[in-house]
């Protein structure tokens, strides 16, 4: 490509969207320029490995537009005198009158904030997620005359109104979705179907070295079972779930390890003290990759009892399980929006219905009680997701939409 793209996400960087880095750092290695626009400041102290290989600048827009008021005036004053100032603001106030919020007249701030600070060889705008990051992307677009293409993953599409999706895919260039499912609810809203694609985000895997041991049928199993699981103590997860599940297993010898912070902590340690088995259970907070991969090595089983939230709100394709297939450990889930995509129930893990602590405990139980069952899902499993989802394949799709949308933006 002869300019770069910019790419805009929530926060940057983020442990919990490593997907998003892992597709930013193979595009740079396809030669692929980038910068990166975030619409907020970095909000952890830690790093993935993966962070540290991406070379592109970085833009903080103003996270709230009382913060920098100097900013959001020039940036103002810039998008007025811009050709496409006016069907800028046709849109954003379109929005404002089915969405008259702070948050709304943030997102056009911010546009402009963008719209002004752009670097000159910056030709297009990639968006992840299709909620605010794309409202700012599809507003900036408008002021420059630019185009814009987005990729979307899970929350953005089912917290999002149909009004709103269905205008930004009618807006934007192209779009990528990475769970089956995804697509047939963006298609569905698409006024050009075939312009949005299912493009798996996959995983890379190259660093994970699963043990050679007691799971593995190599020696006996000594200790209690050690159950893992890794992710934001957020309603989507249903950890809650999990903890009334294992209060079913009392009379079991096992551990639970948890990884992950979030604003559901709290109630779920005093879920557990009521439950009487918090001194069974170790709640790590955020950890680092490394961190992650050595709970993963020493446990016996990893449980992720994901469930559609009250607002939609849902997992797409959780990493965590990748991970945890690629270090071949047997892993519970749950038949919620991709999971089933990429475990296949009996075959490479075991599946239970969302909210269903009962069926969960039972799954749990019988992996406990059939070590051999445990070791050939775990098998299956790892060898199914280093074949089917690499992240290769999908950076090379999205690279090659890019340069071609380039292409033909140029040719128009």
């Amino acid at each position: 490509m002869t300019g770069r793209i910019a790419i805009l996400v929530k926060g940057y960087p983020r442990l919990s969207e490593t997907f998003i880095a892992q597709e930013i750092a193979g595009l740079q290695d396809r030669g692929i320029r980038q910068l990166i626009v975030s619409l907020r400041q970095p909000a952890e102290g830690k790093l993935h490995p993966v962070h540290r290989r991406i070379t592109a600048d970085v833009l903080y827009l103003p996270e709230y537009l009382k913060d920098d008021p100097g900013r959001v005036a020039a940036g103002r004053a810039f998008a007025e005198r811009q050709p496409g100032y006016g069907e800028a603001r046709r849109i954003f106030e379109a929005d404002l009158s089915r969405d008259n919020t702070a948050n709304r007249r943030r997102r056009f701030g911010q546009a402009c904030v963008l719209a002004a600070e752009l670097p000159d060889d910056v030709t297009w705008l990639h968006t992840h997620y299709l909620h605010t990051p794309a409202s700012v992307a599809r507003y900036a677009a408008a002021i420059r005359g630019m185009s814009w293409s987005f990729s979307a993953h899970a929350k953005d599409i089912w917290t999002s109104p149909a009004w709103e999706l269905a205008e930004k895919l009618g807006s934007a260039a192209f779009g990528v979705t990475c769970t089956a499912g995804n697509l047939t609810y963006l298609r569905s809203l698409s006024p050009r179907p075939d312009a949005v694609e299912l493009v798996y985000h996959g995983l890379d895997l190259s660093e994970v070295r699963p043990p050679a041991k007691a799971r593995d049928g190599e020696a006996g199993k000594t200790g209690p079972f050690r159950i893992v699981s890794v992710g934001r103590t957020v309603e989507k997860k249903g950890f809650a779930d999990l903890i009334r599940a294992l209060a079913r297993l009392k009379d079991r010898d096992w551990r639970f390890d948890h990884i992950g912070g979030g604003p559901l902590t709290g109630q779920l340690h005093l879920q557990a003290e009521k439950a009487g088995i918090s001194d069974r259970i170790t709640w790590h907070g955020t950890r680092e990759r490394g961190d992650v991969y050595a709970l993963m090595a020493a446990a016996d089983l990893f449980v992720l009892p994901s469930r559609i939230a009250r607002t939609g709100d849902r997992d797409g394709l959780p990493n965590v399980l990748m991970e945890a297939q690629a270090h071949r450990l047997p892993v519970v889930s749950t038949r919620v929006s991709a999971i089933p995509e990429l475990v296949e129930d009996g075959q490479t893990g075991l599946l239970v219905e969302e909210r269903d602590p009962k069926a969960l405990a039972s799954a749990i139980a019988r992996l406990m009680d059939d070590p051999d069952l445990a070791r050939r899902l775990g098998a299956a499993g790892a060898a199914r997701v280093r074949r089917r989802f690499s992240p290769e394949p999908g950076i090379d799709r999205i690279a090659a939409l890019l340069r071609g949308a380039e292409r033909a933006d140029k040719a128009a």
